[in-house]
C-alpha cells in the first residue's frame, strides 16, 4: 500500500516538473512501484526520501515567499 502511494506521489512530482502533464508521470510512477518492490525496505526509504525532499523545499520556497525554481 505504501509503494503505491509513494509511486503516486513521485509519478506526480514528475508531471509537475515536466509542465505538461499526462501519461509520463504516471508511467514513471508505475516504474518506481515495480522498483521499490524489487529493493525491498531500501527502495521503500528511497521513494520515501525523494518525496519528503520536494515536499520540504516546496514548503521552504513557500515560507521565503519566492517561486520554486521551474
Amino acid at each position: 500500500m505504501f509503494g503505491r502511494i509513494i509511486g503516486a506521489l513521485v509519478g506526480r512530482e514528475i508531471d509537475k516538473r515536466d509542465g505538461r502533464g499526462g501519461l509520463k508521470g504516471a508511467a514513471i510512477g508505475a516504474l518506481t512501484i515495480g522498483a521499490m518492490r524489487r529493493m525491498g525496505p531500501l527502495g521503500m526509504l528511497l521513494g520515501g526520501g525523494y518525496v519528503a525532499k520536494k515536499a520540504y523545499d516546496r514548503r521552504r520556497d513557500a515560507k521565503r515567499g519566492g517561486y520554486p525554481p521551474a
